[in-house]
Order: structure tokens, then C-alpha cells, then sequence
């Protein structure tokens, strides 16, 4: 199993309407790398949604339910979907400055590549947001 972050604006799409809407295809994804790493996630993959500009947090859990398809936002091939359902939200979002301040976490994209949308994480990178997440 592989795990991720996806990041999206809340005033776009936020942790609390995934919740809602029970699954959701996570589309509109327009950079390469980003698509690429879409293109890489397969069923039952854990994901880390993530509130981006403002807030800057990580919300809750995520996971893949279906592997990635055209996305039916653009006439253009080159775009793809995955579709997610919410896990469990976090106890206590982990904001950006507790992960830049916990060693174990210096090195993943969201510091490196901070516009990055979609990012891989190591098991123990995402179990170590997780658990900030838990012990506040």
C-alpha cells in the first residue's frame, strides 16, 4: 500500500464535504507531476487531505477507491481522476508549522515542493502526521 497527500483549498472543495458527499473523483489536477502521481495510486492507497492556503492543515484520512481514469472536467487526455472516500478526520489537524517542526517529517514534498498538489509519503512519515494528529 501506498500513501499520499492531496491538498485542495477548502473554499474549493474541503474535508467536510468529502465527508458529506460520502466519495468524491479528485479532478482538476493540471500539473505533471501531480498527474503523475494520480497515475500512481491504486485502490485501498491511504491519502492525507490537506486544506491549503489559509488553513493549513491536515484534516483527515482519506482512501482510493477506484484508480485513475480520464478526467470527465476537460476534453483533454492527458487529465486524470481518482476517486476517494473519507476514512476519519484527525482528532486535531496537523498544521503546516507542527510538520515543519517535527524532524521526522523534514524532508517530504509538502516543505520541499510546497505547490505541489499531490504528493507521495513514506508509511512512517504519514503514520508520524497521524499521530500528531491523535496526541494533542
Amino acid at each position: 500500500m501506498n500513501h499520499w497527500l492531496v491538498k485542495s483549498e477548502p473554499s474549493a472543495y474541503s474535508w467536510q464535504q468529502l465527508e458529506k458527499d460520502g466519495k468524491t473523483l479528485w479532478e482538476g489536477v493540471r500539473n505533471y507531476q501531480a498527474r503523475n502521481n494520480l497515475k500512481e495510486m491504486k485502490k485501498d492507497d491511504l491519502v492525507l487531505f490537506y486544506h491549503s492556503v489559509n488553513e493549513k492543515r491536515v484534516m483527515g484520512i482519506a482512501k482510493v477507491v477506484k484508480e485513475h481514469y480520464p478526467d470527465p472536467t476537460t476534453d483533454d487526455d492527458r487529465w486524470v481522476v481518482v476517486d476517494v472516500v473519507p476514512v476519519q478526520a484527525l482528532d486535531n489537524p496537523v498544521t503546516l508549522s507542527e510538520i515543519k517542526s517535527d524532524n521526522r517529517l523534514e524532508n517530504i514534498a509538502l516543505v520541499k515542493q510546497a505547490r505541489l498538489s499531490v504528493m507521495p509519503l513514506k508509511q512512517e512519515e504519514f503514520d508520524a502526521i497521524v499521530e500528531l494528529g491523535s496526541n494533542k
